[in-house]
This record gives C-alpha cells, sequence and structure tokens, in this order.
C-alpha cells in the first residue's frame, strides 16, 4: 500500500503532535496491562528465597510467596504469570526425575496459585534445566545432547505439569518434535484444553546470564547450548521454526530474547497470523534497571521497551517488570 502524502505545507505531520490529545488520537500501538506476564521464580530451599544479585528488584519466592505475587497479579490486572523453579541441587540428576515428580516445587506452586487464585492463567516452564545435574535443557549422554530421549522425559513433565492444572505450557527446550509429542499426549491423557506457547525460535543468546543465576543453574552448565538453541545470525531458521511448532501443534509462538529480535517477531506476526509474544529476558531486565537505578534513564524506558514489543506485532510480553509497569499503566 502506498500513502497518499500532500506536499507541504498541506501536510504538516506536526498537526498531530500539537497536544496529549491529538497524539493519542493519533496513537498507532497502545500496551495494556493485559498484554503482560510475569515471570516468577520459586523456591524451597532454605535461604534461597532472596533478592537474585544480577537481576535487581527480582527475588525467589517461597510457595506461598509465588501465592501472593499472583494475589498481587490479579489485584493489577496482569492475566498471567509464569513460574521457574529453583531446584534443591540435591534433587538434580543426570537423568531429571524430578522433572515429572507430580510433587515437584513446580506442580506444588502451580497447584498453590490455582486453589488461591483460580481466575489467572499459570503457565509453566518444560525443559529439563532445573532438574539437570549438567545444567542442559536436555538429557546428555557421553557429552550430547540427546533428542529423542530428552522428548520422551518433556512428555512426561508436560503431563505433570497439566494434571497439576497449569493453564500454558511452555516448552523452551528447543528439542526437534517436542510439540508434537506433547500435543498428542495432552489430547490423549484428557488435557485438551491446556495450551502449549512454544519457545519456537529460542537463540543461544548471551543475555541469559541472570536467569541463570536466579534457577542456580550456572555453575552447574557443561558447555553451551548451542547444539539446540539457534544461531544468532539465523533469521529464515526462525521462520522453518515457528511453521513446524504451528503444525505439530503450538496454539502460540514465543521469540526469544526480546528487544535484539524484534525483526524476528515481526517477521513471524507478519507471516503466520498466529498469537505471537516475546521474552523480555533477564539481561535486558537487568540492563534496563540497573540504568534505572543509576539514573541514566528515567523509568519510562519500561514503558518504552514494551511498547516496541507491541509495534513489532507481539501479542504479549514476559517482562520482569510487569509489576512495575502495571502500576504505571493505571
Amino acid at each position: 500500500m502506498t500513502p497518499v502524502i500532500a506536499p507541504f505545507p498541506a501536510n504538516r505531520p506536526r498537526r498531530l503532535r500539537r497536544t496529549a490529545a491529538l497524539r493519542d488520537l493519533a496513537q498507532e500501538n497502545r500496551l495494556s496491562v493485559k498484554d503482560l506476564i510475569w515471570p516468577l521464580f520459586v523456591t524451597d530451599v532454605p535461604g534461597a528465597d532472596a533478592p537474585v544479585a544480577s537481576m535487581p528488584g527480582v527475588s525467589r519466592l517461597t510457595v506461598d510467596g509465588v501465592v501472593k505475587a499472583a494475589e498481587e497479579a490479579a489485584q493489577l490486572g496482569i492475566p498471567a504469570v509464569c513460574l521457574f523453579p529453583y531446584t534443591d541441587p540435591a534433587l538434580k540428576t543426570e537423568t531429571c526425575e524430578e522433572a515429572w515428580n507430580p510433587d515437584n516445587l513446580s506442580n506444588r506452586a502451580v497447584r498453590a496459585i490455582k486453589a488461591a487464585v483460580p481466575e489467572i492463567a499459570v503457565m509453566t516452564d518444560v525443559a529439563l534445566d532445573p532438574y539437570n545435574a549438567l545444567g542442559h535443557d536436555g538429557i546428555v549422554r557421553d557429552g550430547v545432547i540427546v533428542n529423542d530421549e530428552t522428548v520422551e522425559a518433556l512428555v512426561k513433565m508436560a503431563l505433570a505439569q497439566a494434571e497439576a492444572g497449569a493453564d500454558i505450557l511452555g516448552p523452551s527446550d528447543m528439542m526437534d518434535g517436542r510439540i508434537g509429542a506433547m500435543r498428542s499426549a495432552l489430547e490423549a491423557g484428557g488435557h485438551k484444553d491446556v495450551a502449549i506457547l512454544s519457545y519456537a525460535a529460542k537463540y543461544a543468546s548471551a543475555f541469559y546470564g541472570p536467569f541463570r543465576d536466579a534457577v542456580g543453574a550456572s555453575g552447574a552448565l557443561k558447555g553451551d547450548k548451542k547444539t539446540y538453541q539457534m544461531n544468532p545470525g539465523n533469521a529464515d531458521e526462525a521462520i522453518r521454526l515457528v511453521a513446524r511448532d504451528l503444525a505439530e501443534g503450538a496454539d502460540m509462538v514465543m521469540v526469544k530474547p526480546g528487544m535484539p529480535y524484534l525483526d524476528i517477531c515481526a517477521a513471524v506476526k507478519a507471516r503466520f497470523a498466529v498469537p505471537t509474544f516475546a521474552y523480555q529476558v533477564s539481561g535486558e531486565y537487568a540492563m534496563l534497571k540497573g540504568a534505572i537505578l543509576q539514573g541514566w534513564v528515567k523509568e519510562d524506558v519500561m514503558l518504552e521497551s514494551l511498547l516496541a514489543f507491541r509495534r513489532a506485532g507481539c501479542d504479549g510480553i514476559l517482562t520482569y517488570f510487569a509489576p512495575d509497569v502495571a502500576r504505571l499503566l493505571s
């Protein structure tokens, strides 16, 4: 579409910027509290329910703490929270059995939230790294992250989370074929209404460091995740992976990280017209929050950064800024 633009002075774009009312009328994209998902870190390790040093303003919470956070989210109008467990190192193994324990930390937290705040949507993380003694999202055999055996484990994990009451499963592992396997198992297991928000385009990024501190995976990780997470130089591959996950039964798709990959967000939304989300990851949060605390930028940068996701076509954003932004928007 070619816009029709009159020549100056008939066309003066500043006319629609002259007052706040005119700027509001002409605004193309808006940020709402309904666009937000609040990631929460949960632990039952004594002493670990503490601030995360590399993520100012973010703490690990007890199960009771995440219930209170979910209640706060509901009061603020935030529609969903997403849980990430800080698992007792004594429960981590190379075979990751704790991941599908019906009474593991994450599943207990899901049940507690749904009992206290049934109206809020609870999203979970489907990946083995919180339970893996080697820190990887998949099972490691002789130094290789094995795909098909990992998918079998992830299916058991997904079923346990669905049975605990999760509304949305977030497979973040990037194994091949996991969405189709999970969707088939959910259908067969009577969980046809559980949604899958696939981390379809998750890059092997340097922006994840603070998150790994928060879930206790930094010291455990052996090697890197480049054999299963995406090469940051690739864009066409992201389109292929999104298409694959949608064909296998994903209801929504995610791009991760967020701001450095807004081009991918825009391309996915334009190509597929499906619910598209992005994760403003821990490194992005830490940089912005640190600059705010130093007084180098104003807190308005939170709103501006999230509006960029909406402008790129995202329907929602996972962000640690969620409660602060909800208060600002109100």
